[in-house]
């Protein structure tokens, strides 16, 4: 039985392997860990779901392995390996069809009767309870891949699968892609440094997790008509809120409080409130379509060394402030550590950063496709207001800024939105009724 490079989420493509847990030769059964993998994002042990032994591994520590590469072999008792496993197989070139030749139609999931399959040929999040579908030539596609398909309107048909047993997967479709105009990429390494001859400097490799934030931010700049929205708020109601909140935590025997919220806490919950109230912006881009969502699920930006990751807060419109605190502390500390699940940073309709903490006052942030909506939230301070009667009085504030998906949003609900975040701000208990 070969053993693949499992999938660890729809933008993974590759992942490394940081440990073997057995070594060629050593004896195996079903449940038992082979090796850990580490993605840009996450890492996870990989179990045997057969018994035998294990043999020809063709990915040591420390090596990369494209989704669906055989990686070891496991033998049944008597069982001799055919052929080593190829550490790449290079994708087989798609011939070309005939213009008349029509496009072969994909045949809908099977509804009956769900598709078998190995638990680590493909990990799907819980909200895509699917399986691939099967193509008239007989082969079946990852639901990823037929997703890339459909936005890059690829002809399935053309397309050899080279995922197990044949699979249309997504590096299938990547290198079966038309030519298109690449994306401006600035100077080569090689003419930038041309430019600091005799100067001395520390030439820094990117990382997996810098790699994928550098493609997606200059696909997000490049493909996403941004457009930005600011106000100033009064959050001296919240933060009232906030320390009346904190002070009615009960005390643990070792004196310390059960819990401590943070202003970033009730932000979350207001902008959640805000999403719902006005449903229009609940949405994101779908390629042809705008998918409107019925809860508010908050993707949060928290800063790794190197690189950051949203881990997403579902149904944050329903949940207390004091549960969005204890989840987003959980996923911090386990995204840091580097074992986030795919399906607690994926998807999601809207996010928030926040770098009030670093003393900003206000920016505007990078949109996280498919979204069509990030919040950034700037520092509190206390700044001077005319009160109603003219006098000058000094207030608590902060400034928000939405960057929004002019295909999805536009400037009047973009600021019906905002307008709806401020009054929750501004009058925090209304967000919790």
């Amino acid at each position: 039985m070969d053993v693949l490079m499992p999938q660890l989420g729809e933008t993974v493509a590759e992942g490394k392997i940081v440990k073997w847990f057995k070594a060629a030769g050593d004896a195996v059964k079903p449940g038992d860990n082979l090796f850990e993998i580490e993605t840009d994002k996450t890492s996870m042990e990989v179990p045997a779901t057969s018994a035998g032994t294990l043999a020809a591994i063709a990915f040591g520590v420390g090596e990369t392995a494209k989704v669906g590469a055989v990686v070891a072999q496991i033998l049944a008792a008597g069982e001799t390996a055919s052929a080593a496993p190829a550490k790449a197989a290079a994708p087989q070139p798609v011939a070309a069809k005939p213009a008349a030749t029509a496009a072969a139609p994909v045949a809908a999931p099977v509804a009956s009767a769900p598709i078998k399959m190995d638990p680590w040929q493909e990990v799907r999040s819980p909200a895509r309870n699917f399986g691939p579908a099967k193509l008239a030539s007989g082969s079946f596609v990852t639901p990823l891949a037929r997703r890339l398909a459909s936005e890059r309107g690829i002809d399935l048909s053309r397309v050899s699968g080279t995922g197990p047993r044949g699979r249309v997967v997504a590096s299938d479709i990547e290198n079966a892609a038309p030519p298109a105009a690449s994306m401006p990429t600035g100077a080569s390494a090689a003419q930038v440094k041309a430019l600091y001859e005799g100067i001395a400097y520390e030439e820094v490799p990117l990382d997996g997790m810098r790699t994928t934030i550098a493609k997606r931010l200059v696909e997000a700049k490049q493909t996403i008509p941004h457009f930005y929205l600011t106000a100033d708020m009064e959050i001296g109601r919240l933060t009232a809120m906030r320390e009346e909140a904190n002070a009615a935590s009960p005390v643990a025997k070792d004196g310390t409080p059960a819990f401590r919220l943070s202003l970033n806490d009730f932000i979350i919950k207001a902008w959640a409130a805000a999403l719902m109230r006005i449903p229009a912006a609940n949405a994101v881009w779908a390629g042809d379509r705008v998918l409107r969502f019925t809860q508010a699920d908050i993707g949060i930006a928290v800063a790794l060394d190197g690189g950051l990751i949203t881990p997403v807060v579902r149904n944050a419109d329903t949940k207390s402030v004091r549960t969005i605190s204890a989840e987003i502390r959980d996923m911090a500390e386990r995204a840091r550590a580097k074992k986030l699940k795919a399906n607690e940073y994926q998807g999601g309709s809207s996010a928030i950063s926040n770098l009030g903490m670093y003393g900003v006052r206000e920016f505007s942030a990078i949109i996280n496709p498919p979204h069509a909506t990030i919040l950034a939230v700037g520092a509190s301070r206390r700044a001077p207001v005319e009160a109603a009667d003219g006098s000058v009085k000094f207030v608590s504030q902060m400034t928000a800024t939405v960057s929004c998906d002019h295909r999805v949003v536009d400037g009047a609900l973009g600021a019906e939105l905002l307008a709806a975040f401020k009054s929750f701000v501004e009058s925090p208990v209304t967000a919790l009724l």
